[in-house]
């Protein structure tokens, strides 16, 4: 049996992006049984609590369904650079951070931000952070004036 460990959110953000970057890497399609089966094998060797592995399928399945208007922002506001430009680790961090800037409203987006610069640093390169920051800035102040 395994044992249950605690989880963060971070952790959670963490498989997030292992989840996006795997689907980057070998697209699925349209088969829900496919992407299902995913998520049944990424969960094989680990031991999320429920909440953990709730909010780690949301963020999965909202940029999954909100794809198109994800990364039409990340076009907009990457001036001159295109997706396949972005490395895949940056691009996913930040479809990751707008789905949560865009949908989860309860989450304020400085601590998504926060989150997604830390990540992309870890995760990415030296130059991750300034790249993902300055991207969800734009957007968070755009945003803003929207509302």
């Amino acid at each position: 049996m395994k044992e249950k460990i605690s989880t963060t959110r971070r952790d959670a953000r963490e498989w997030a992006l292992q989840l996006l970057f795997q689907m980057d890497m070998n697209p699925l399609g349209s088969d829900p049984d496919a992407f299902n089966k995913m998520l049944e094998n990424f969960w094989t060797d680990r031991s999320p609590s429920p909440k953990a592995r709730t909010f780690t399928e949301g963020i999965v399945k909202g940029v999954k369904d909100n794809l198109e208007k994800i990364d039409d922002l990340v076009v907009k506001h990457a001036e001159n650079w295109s997706l396949d430009r972005i490395t895949i680790v940056d691009r996913n961090v930040l479809r990751m951070a707008i789905y949560e800037m865009l949908f989860c409203s309860e989450i304020p987006a400085a601590v998504v931000i926060n989150e997604a610069v830390d990540i992309s640093k870890y995760f990415g390169s030296s130059a991750s952070g300034k790249f993902v920051n300055g991207i969800l800035d734009k957007i968070r102040r755009e945003r803003k004036q929207e509302s």
